[in-house]
């Protein structure tokens, strides 16, 4: 005689694998919402400090395209929780300041604010600091607005093996002829780009004392401090160096209101 089996308690346990599985899909779907929340929020901050940057540059006398703005760090509503953020990149772009009267162009100028202090008020309301630690920054000066400001008819500068390189035309002793040379480029106590040229020739100079002397009040006369437009955000510069597309411009600046960048 056949013996039959209970088939009852297999039941309990499907049930509660589709638990199990339900509660896992449930919490896949929760950190996906919390992905999405964390990521429209990022966004949100990004475009608040975009726009007070970008007001800010307008009114220092400033022009540059719309900033571009990432706030890094992962979870970022972490972040916002403990008022502290561990890194905000700013960066603008074709960035125009005067200097006597002179546009001084810099196509590339990128911020980084680090150990940001920002409570939840502020972020809520757009009132109160928002205070960086520490702010570093680099950026291009064109060659074409830095030799706007020596002043020189024709004058060009850039760059070869590392050194700012120079050419203009002179008419010396009644001859048309083409000087250049290099020049060595620093950062003088006031902040400003200490340009030294110490090294300029001319093809086909006559070997006269008078020649030789009107050359070295040439190179004595563009051997100038030039002035740089003040910086957003503080920034002090700290070393220039010539790049084939421009003046390299490094700056830092600490404890600063990253939303106040005059």
């Amino acid at each position: 005689m056949a013996q039959d089996y209970p088939v009852h308690e297999a039941r309990p346990r499907r049930r509660g694998r589709k638990l199990l599985i339900g509660l896992f899909v449930l919490l896949l779907l929760l950190a996906g919402l919390l992905v999405v929340a964390d990521r429209v929020a990022v966004g949100v901050a990004e475009r608040m400090i975009a726009d007070r940057v970008h007001q800010e540059i307008t009114k220092q006398g400033a022009q540059s395209a719309a900033p571009d703005v990432e706030v890094g760090g992962t979870p970022f509503l972490t972040q916002v929780l403990d008022g502290r953020y561990q890194r905000i990149t700013i960066n603008l772009r074709d960035v125009q300041a005067s200097v006597a009267g002179d546009a001084v162009r810099l196509p590339v100028l990128d911020v980084t604010a680090r150990n940001v202090r920002a409570s939840l008020d502020t972020l809520r309301s757009g009132q109160g600091d928002v205070v960086a630690d520490t702010v570093n920054g680099a950026g291009t000066i064109s060659y074409e607005s830095l030799a706007a400001l020596l002043n020189r008819p024709g004058l060009t500068l850039g760059e070869q093996n590392g050194k700012l390189t120079v050419t203009a035309p002179a008419d010396i002793l009644g001859q048309k002829l083409t000087i250049s040379g290099t020049a060595d480029v620093t950062v003088a106590d006031n902040g400003a780009v200490a340009l030294r040229f110490n090294d300029l020739d001319a093809a086909g100079l006559p070997n006269l004392p008078l020649a030789r002397a009107f050359l070295s009040n040439y190179a004595k006369s563009i051997s100038i401090d030039v002035p740089l437009p003040e910086l957003p955000f503080q920034l002090a510069v700290r070393e220039v160096r010539p790049l084939p597309e421009g003046l390299a411009v490094t700056a830092d600046a600490k404890n600063v209101p990253i939303n106040s960048v005059g």
